[in-house]
């Protein structure tokens, strides 16, 4: 039996002479076959000494790094998961300082560094922001591998010249190197490297067999006694045995995963049984299938034979197991956890037993304003876990919204999601649409690009067509290919299709609906919100007219102005007649 990649791993942190440890350190060595498809990972991040919520950042960039980075697509190499990770992180920490009160000073904001090590098979790969280190110890050799970005000044004063959070883009050191049993890699902050020497580094973790986490604390007490006033954090990874190259060509062969064939019932995939096919669109095929090994339903997708020639198309798919794995959320489908590895391109996900929202409103074509608030809402939160983790959705639709047997709403594709940070999905490639037209919003067509405000004129677009029906805009909306036609749209009240629907909800949706985005509600909380609370300005603005409030009073009334004007008339007549 082949050995695999065996690692033993020894850590210790210590706030030092400061008030508060803004270092954080972690590590993760998955079980079998996680192990050989990913690897051993490990990140330490130190935040910067002027800001208070420094250890905010090192405590999300080293817990992001190593959650996001095991829930990347298999068939991703090592290097293009963690830069995705990373910039997927960065920008998350750059866009909570710009919404805090640190927004125009960076040095107080949401910034740390990163160093962070995966060893995969027989090779290290190092991702490296800023200062803190990573060191190879072979023997008595010590060997610095990554570059301090630090710009000095004068003397001894210098400034972070990278880090994470500066700015909504960074620029990740990367290498990689082959590994030999022996090895050990050591990852340190500042506040320890400055003080201990390479010999003493040396001669503490290269005795092979030693403790680790013994080793971990000796360097950090020799930094302390040395007179380090700095946060110090050591970690330490020694590899004790590697796969065999036999094993290895197994996971070169993960990067290239090829199409799986088209199933058919009672085919097996990877020990998953086709039972028959749930859905197929120009992007994707969806089959209802039974885990073998555990029984459990679950849907297996596959990617359409359309896209094997569309790397974005592709990249796209390949993005939808990481995005599900990142988000939390009731109403958001989750990825069904694998135990065995892949040998194609597909993706496995929970089995929700229920409708989509398109035949719902089928067979619920007049629903009362209380269950649309409900689903409204249900969706909302869905797009909200999207929203905190800078993902935009952009394809909001029915056909995308599953209503379980218990009427919990989830949002089931993930498709189109933009996140931030990374380049590939930054924008509409060339243009390209990549939501349903008749729920996106206008600014798409005009190329500007989406906000969390076009994922609300989506769901608002939802709403409006559940209590009316029909469109808010009809099919006017991708027309709009310049400001001067947007501005044209024209929004037609809820109240002319449905006079149950209050005032006030009629004007929620006036504003969420607005052709301009900054016109719109900040947050689609805020949205949600006045479905339930009625807005005095809502109720003004909305006010129906009295033929819709009371078309009683409203004939009455006309009667008695046409009553008048006839005996005005009639008056005027007789005073003009001969006598």
């Amino acid at each position: 039996m082949t050995a695999g990649l065996q690692v033993a791993i020894g850590q210790h942190s210590d706030k030092g002479r400061k008030e508060a440890n803004q270092d954080f350190h972690g590590a993760c060595v998955p079980d079998e076959p996680r192990l050989s498809a990913k690897g051993v990972a490990a990140a330490v991040a130190d935040g910067i000494s002027s800001s208070d919520v420094a250890h905010i950042a090192s405590e999300t960039a080293v817990k992001s790094f190593l959650e996001d980075y095991y829930c990347t697509s298999e068939a991703w190499s090592v290097k293009k998961s963690c830069q995705r990770v990373l910039a997927a992180t960065n920008s998350w920490l750059h866009a909570q300082t710009r919404r805090s009160r640190y927004r125009d000073d960076m040095d107080r904001g949401y910034v740390c560094t990163l160093s962070a090590l995966v060893i995969k098979s027989t090779t290290a790969h190092l991702f490296h922001v800023g200062d803190a280190r990573i060191y190879r110890v072979r023997g008595r050799a010590v060997e610095q591998l990554t570059e301090d970005h630090r710009q000095w000044v004068a003397g001894d004063r210098s400034y972070l010249a990278r880090a994470l959070g500066v700015d909504h883009h960074v620029e990740i050191d990367y290498q990689s190197l082959h590994v030999e049993p022996g090895d050990v890699f050591v990852l340190a902050t500042d506040g320890v490297y400055e003080h201990v020497g390479t010999a003493f580094l040396a001669a503490t973790v290269g005795n092979g067999d030693g403790d680790l986490d013994t080793a971990a604390r000796a360097l950090v007490h020799e930094a302390l006694d040395r007179g380090s006033g700095d946060n110090l954090t050591v970690q330490i990874l020694r590899v004790d045995a590697l796969p065999e190259p036999a094993a290895a060509d197994v996971h070169r062969r993960l990067t290239d995963l090829p199409f799986p064939p088209e199933p058919d019932a009672r085919a097996v995939l990877d020990g998953y049984e086709i039972v028959r096919p749930l859905h197929a669109s120009s992007r994707s095929r969806v089959y209802l299938a039974v885990d073998r090994e555990t029984g459990a339903r679950v849907a297996l997708k596959t990617p359409a034979s359309d896209i094997r020639n569309d790397p974005r198309a592709l990249e796209r798919f390949l993005m939808e197991e990481w995005i599900a794995r990142r988000i939390n959320s009731p109403h958001v489908l989750k990825p069904f956890e694998k135990t065995r590895e892949n040998r194609y391109l597909y993706v496995v996900m929970e089995l929700i037993e229920g409708t989509t929202l398109t035949q719902w409103m089928k067979d619920h074509p007049k629903p009362d304003v209380e269950k649309v608030r409900a689903i409204i809402e249900q969706i909302g939160k869905g797009l909200r876990a999207f929203h905190r983790q800078e993902m935009l959705h952009q394809d909001i639709r029915p056909d995308n919204i599953l209503i379980d047997d218990t009427g919990t709403a989830r949002i089931i594709d993930f498709g189109s999601v933009r996140v931030a940070g990374i380049t590939e999905t930054a924008r509409a490639d060339d243009g390209e649409i990549l939501g349903t037209e008749q729920y996106t919003a206008p600014e798409y067509f005009l190329g500007e690009g989406g906000s969390s405000r076009s994922d609300l004129f989506s769901l608002a677009t939802i709403a409006y067509q559940m209590l009316t029906g029909s469109l808010p805009y009809g099919t006017r909306v991708p027309q709009c290919r310049t400001r001067a036609a947007r501005n044209k749209l024209k929004y037609t009240s809820v109240r002319r299709y449905n006079r149950d629907c209050p005032a006030w909800i009629d004007g929620a949706l006036r504003k969420a609906l607005h052709p301009d985005p900054a016109k719109r509600h900040d947050e689609v909380s805020e949205f949600l919100f006045d479905l339930h609370n009625p807005r005095r300005e809502f109720i003004s603005e909305t006010r129906p007219p009295l033929i819709e409030r009371d078309p009683e009073l409203f004939w009455k009334g006309t009667s008695l102005v046409l009553a008048v004007i006839v005996a005005i008339l009639a008056i005027l007549l007789l005073n003009q007649a001969p006598s």
